[in-house]
């Protein structure tokens, strides 16, 4: 049973400067919430109980945003705003939330190092805090990740076929299919050239990791770009005990990309029954001369 949840958010945002330069990029909303809170209630939704979000230098307002806020209760009541009052308070009681600081930005294997006491030799679900999983079922990635953990043990990464122009921007795993969903992988490259990449399956910003993990980033060495990367871990990892891979259908929402940001505004605001029709009338009439 996976009870606890790494969610790494200390890398500095380059990708969305100049707007995360105050801002954590993680708290750029997508409608009307913060994307890490969309991270929190997916993990919550799957079970975990205990999340530890990794943070650094200067963006203390990710803690805020999770911590209650009297003063802000108080004015909401004052004014009737009982629902708006109602989800703030509920901010504070998603689940039991710590956080930790990385103190240099030296990958994400090296954020998930911070995590080693957290993690507590059990496994535990990693969720990158600016990557929104939009499935297309009733059931979330997540969900279906811990399902297929509890059924064989083994570590499980969420993977999504990207096309073959895309696979030198994530890592790329190389395995034996066991179901149309499901992979046990053999190999994991970052970022590979087209021209060398094992599949077109990419790895997608969610992982349960067993506690071998940790020991396989403690020889890990710096990797693609200087920095030590979980990839590499995983590749060793595979090669001592069952690492699985489930893809899902459904978007990757990766709100550290322009582009992917405004696309992602677009398709949660346009599930949103308050201002689907008129979002909609509004795309429609930029297509028209």
């Amino acid at each position: 049973m996976i009870t606890r949840a790494i969610i790494p958010a200390a890398g500095f945002g380059t990708r969305f400067l100049p707007a995360s330069k105050a801002i954590p990029k993680e708290l750029i909303p997508v409608v009307d919430k913060p994307t890490i809170q969309y991270v929190v209630e997916e993990a919550v939704e799957a079970g975990i109980r205990e999340i530890l979000i990794i943070i650094s230098k200067g963006k203390e307002a990710i803690c805020s945003h999770f911590e209650s806020n009297p003063e802000l209760e108080t004015l909401l009541l004052k004014k009737g705003k009982h629902e708006t009052l109602e989800a703030m308070k509920k901010l504070s009681h998603l689940a039991r939330i710590q956080y930790a600081y990385q103190e240099e930005m030296k990958g994400l294997g090296d954020a998930i190092l911070c995590a080693r006491t957290f993690a507590s030799s059990e496994p535990v679900a990693i969720l990158l805090g600016d990557t929104i999983l939009h499935a297309q079922g009733p059931v979330s990635p997540l969900q279906s990740m811990v399902d297929l953990h509890n059924q064989t043990n083994g570590s499980v990464i969420a993977l999504r076929k990207v096309p073959l122009h895309m696979v030198s921007q994530y890592g790329v795993v190389s395995g034996k299919p066991i179901s149309k969903r499901i992979t046990r992988i053999e190999g994991l490259i970052e970022k590979p050239p087209r021209e060398q990449a094992p599949s077109q399956l990419a790895v997608s910003a969610r992982y349960i990791v067993t506690p071998g993990l940790f020991e396989k980033l403690d020889t890990t060495p710096p990797g693609v770009g200087g920095e030590i990367q979980i990839t590499d871990a995983l590749h060793a990892l595979a090669q001592s005990e069952p690492v699985f891979g489930l893809a899902f259908e459904g978007a990757r929402l990766d709100i550290g990309n322009q582009l992917e940001f405004i696309k992602s505004n677009l398709l949660m605001g346009l599930e949103d029954p308050r201002m689907k029709e008129p979002l909609w009338d509004f795309i429609q009439s930029l297509k028209q001369p």
